[in-house]
């Protein structure tokens, strides 16, 4: 897949991983649509790369994530790649959590429903280019969950699944679907959790080599172990992730 000269819809783009995926790909000479629910935040964004397009949505929002669907069918029928970035952690036990329900429907909006309602309503663009590439950002803990964030962990296994799914079904059209599976990395999202975080950079530098090689599923750093052990003895997965 060629790295330029794309048209690019990234949700989730003014921090960590995302905005270092912006970085990179802008910086190769794609053309950039960002989104984030914060307004400032796009808006010292635009200051950074100038030529970047930006819109407010908020993903858990469905009426939002329908407007964002419908100005891009307006206005940027050139989009060949969405980019499902975005997504939120909470880290709580339930037995003591006093606002569960709000967090759980908050997660399953953001990681998993808005990024499928994006890729079925864009459909209708995508498969009008010549080369189009649908990318899910999914986590290492798609393959084992950890025990403090059991929605978090729950939708990552669905963008998993359902990647590779729509994979199957989009394998013989021109719309490529590619997997970025990232360890724990040093994001906002992550402050104050774990050891032996890599940094949004690396991730990046790594799944670009992989997206330029056509390599539609990035296990990025320590994913690549996880899944090893996962797949020889998911017992001892279990155990390690569970402590």
């Amino acid at each position: 897949m060629r790295n330029n000269q794309n048209t690019i819809l990234i949700t989730g783009g003014t921090s960590g991983i995302g905005l270092e995926l912006v970085k990179q790909f802008y910086e190769l000479g794609n053309k950039m649509i960002v989104t984030s629910s914060n307004l400032s935040n796009l808006e010292a964004l635009k200051l950074q790369f100038p030529a970047i397009e930006i819109v407010v949505c908020n993903l858990a929002d469905q009426n939002s994530v329908q407007q964002l669907i419908q100005k891009c069918l307006a206005e940027f029928q050139e989009i060949n790649v969405l980019l499902n970035n975005a997504g939120i952690q909470y880290n709580y036990y339930w037995i003591d959590e006093k606002d569960g329900l709000n967090k759980i429907n908050e997660e399953v909006a953001v990681n998993f429903t808005s990024p499928m309602q994006l890729i079925y309503g864009l459909l209708p663009i995508l498969k009008n280019q010549s080369e189009a590439v649908i990318i899910n950002v999914s986590s290492g803990l798609a393959y084992t969950p950890k025990k403090s964030a059991p929605i978090y962990c729950a939708t990552k296994a669905a963008i998993h699944n359902v990647t590779k799914a729509l994979r199957y079904q989009l394998e013989n059209t021109n719309i490529k679907v590619f997997e970025i599976i990232p360890p724990l990395v040093e994001t906002k999202m992550t402050e104050g959790r774990g050891k032996g975080k890599i940094t949004p950079k690396q991730l990046v530098d790594e799944f670009m080599t992989n997206f330029t090689n056509n390599r539609l599923e990035s296990n990025i750093g320590k994913t690549k172990v996880l899944r090893l052990i996962q797949r020889i003895s998911p017992a001892l997965a279990d155990k390690i992730m569970k402590g």
